[in-house]
């Protein structure tokens, strides 16, 4: 598929009711078809200041997308992984975080790393870390954006500073199509979120107040998140306005995790089987976490997790304002 296809298959009018009573093969050749166009559009727009297409049709395709796999069932969305999940945060991203972090400008820190192999601890070891940054945290019903939904969202403001209260924190739980009171809610194995929790609540792609609230908080300061490439993935499906934002550069991701391998000397002598940079594990070391404590795996609460893991690593490496 080239764009010019990807374009043409975007714009098709969707009618579902030509797909019921197809096999197995040709919705998991509609879903990839989806799934593809969706990677080349969202590539295009953002690599081309006029790529020519609005980002609505790019969503438009997502949720079409979502409908073809509430059709194939929550066993076939897991299977596999869509492509439109990005594993980490691109180059110019880290460095826009740095510079966010810092307060330094991006230009001055580039030419600083330019020429030398400065690695990730060097960018977020140079100096300290200050300022007021907004956490958010999604609980979901899949690994892939373009496929689930997302059932909770928690955010909070924060200044990085030893004594700093959260404000502005907020909870938010979200509906699932009807299909779901009889499946129940996929993932709650991990986040414990059931069909109670999420019966009668607006979808998030159907909450216009939610979505226009959070859109003004990540674009109020910027935004901090455990694998950040998760959040930001799926916002860029499911926040209207959030692609024009990050692309206009009104919204900058910042990923704990990065920051957590790249200052904690312990992270590099640990086995990948215990995932040391995960945000239960790094609470741990840092004494957020008691040994008999355990992440709660829900929006607002894993924020307020991560927000105070952060200070303490920040403080045990001398690089708090």
């Amino acid at each position: 598929m080239n764009l010019s296809d990807a374009i043409s298959h975007a714009s098709t009018i969707f009618m579902p009711e030509f797909l019921f009573g197809a096999d197995e093969a040709m919705l998991l050749g509609e879903r990839a078809a989806n799934e593809e166009a969706i990677r080349l559009l969202t590539e295009e727009y953002f690599a081309n200041p006029n790529p020519g297409f609005d980002f609505d049709l790019v969503m438009e395709l997502a949720d079409r997308n979502r409908s073809l796999c509430d059709m194939m069932g929550p066993e076939s969305v897991q299977a596999d992984r869509s492509h439109n999940l990005a594993n980490h945060l691109s180059d110019d991203d880290i460095l826009r975080g740095v510079s966010a972090l810092q307060h330094r400008s991006v230009e001055k820190i580039a030419k600083e790393v330019e020429g030398m192999n400065a690695t990730k601890g060097v960018l977020y070891g140079s100096k300290p870390a200050k300022g007021t940054f907004v956490g958010i945290d999604i609980e979901t019903t899949s690994t892939s954006p373009d496929r689930g939904y997302i059932v909770n969202v928690g955010w909070q403001v924060m200044k990085l500073a030893e004594d700093a209260e959260p404000t502005e924190a907020t909870s938010v739980f979200c509906g699932l199509p009807d299909q779901y009171a009889e499946t129940g809610v996929p993932l709650s194995e991990i986040h414990k979120i059931t069909w109670e929790d999420v019966a009668d609540k607006k979808q998030f792609r159907d909450d216009a107040d939610l979505q226009k609230q959070l859109l003004k908080a990540l674009k109020a300061h910027p935004f901090m998140a455990h694998n950040a490439a998760f959040e930001d993935s799926w916002l860029l499906l499911h926040l209207n306005g959030y692609a024009e934002a990050r692309k206009a550069g009104k919204i900058v991701p910042i990923d704990t995790r990065d920051i957590c391998r790249a200052l904690d000397p312990e992270v590099r002598f640990m086995s990948w089987e215990a995932k040391p940079a995960s945000l239960e594990a790094w609470a741990h070391r840092r004494g957020v976490l008691a040994d008999d404590e355990e992440e709660r795996h829900l929006g607002l609460d894993d924020v307020d997790l991560m927000f105070r893991t952060l200070i303490a690593e920040l403080k045990e490496r001398n690089l708090l304002k």
